[in-house]
């Protein structure tokens, strides 16, 4: 049975501090940083569906879709699978010094508190948010680039995206303010992630102050497919 205590949370964050995670559409890491392998578990109302991080891996690299909730965050991302999987994968350069400064900075908490809306550990829920999600993106960062697959890789527990009957709705805050187009681009988890590594990319402190920045809209060129998605029906 999975318990959610405070002590071996920060120590799994710790480890995620110092091991770091290497996630590209070309050389994608056999595990996570930490011990952690369901980086979405998606809860609508009483019913929970997890998706471990091989399927996305599989997503990622080959374009096959094994898992149906990822089929679902796909349908619903606002996205084609083609712009999904080059916007996971796509790297971005940065300074993990920058990027921590933020991070730790009051703009850097408002922002990570924001940036959990509704998607956080899955059995603490909000209570270490900030910390999960802050220690996933410093991890991801230490060798010098971020990118949204290290992150979800690198995350140091479970991570649920809750829509749960009033309490949660399932939507997310995109944090690059006016640069997603459409309801689905703008609230989906997936479309999230996809502009995630920019908006800290954009805010990392090289400077005193630290200010909330957007990001600019992501850019890429979608990876060809070679055949339809397939999923489990």
């Amino acid at each position: 049975m999975e318990m959610c205590l405070r002590y071996p949370v920060l120590k799994r964050l710790a480890a995620g501090l110092l091991a770091g995670a290497a996630f590209s559409a070309t050389a994608l890491p056999a595990s996570a940083a930490v011990d952690n392998d369901l980086p979405v578990r998606w809860n609508t109302g009483g019913a929970v569906w997890s998706t471990n991080l091989d399927a996305f891996k599989t997503f990622i690299e080959d374009g096959d879709v094994v898992d149906r909730g990822l089929a679902g965050g796909i349908s619903r991302s606002g996205w084609t699978a083609s712009e999904l999987r080059t916007g996971l994968a796509k790297s971005y350069s940065v300074d993990v010094v920058g990027v921590t400064r933020f991070l730790y900075s009051d703009a850097g908490v408002k922002f990570l508190k924001n940036q959990t809306r509704s998607y956080f550990p899955y059995w603490s829920m909000s209570t270490y948010a900030v910390q999960g999600l802050r220690g996933a993106i410093i991890a991801d960062a230490a060798d010098g680039s971020i990118s949204s697959a290290g992150i979800m890789a690198a995350l140091p527990t479970d991570f649920r995206l809750a829509d749960t009957c009033g309490t949660y709705d399932g939507k997310q805050n995109i944090c690059a303010e006016g640069k997603c187009q459409g309801e689905a681009q703008c609230t989906s988890l997936l479309s999230w992630y996809v502009f995630l590594p920019a908006c800290i990319q954009a805010n990392q402190m090289t400077d005193p102050v630290a200010q909330v920045r957007t990001a600019p809209a992501p850019t890429f060129t979608p990876i060809p497919e070679a055949e339809p998605i397939r999923g489990l029906w």
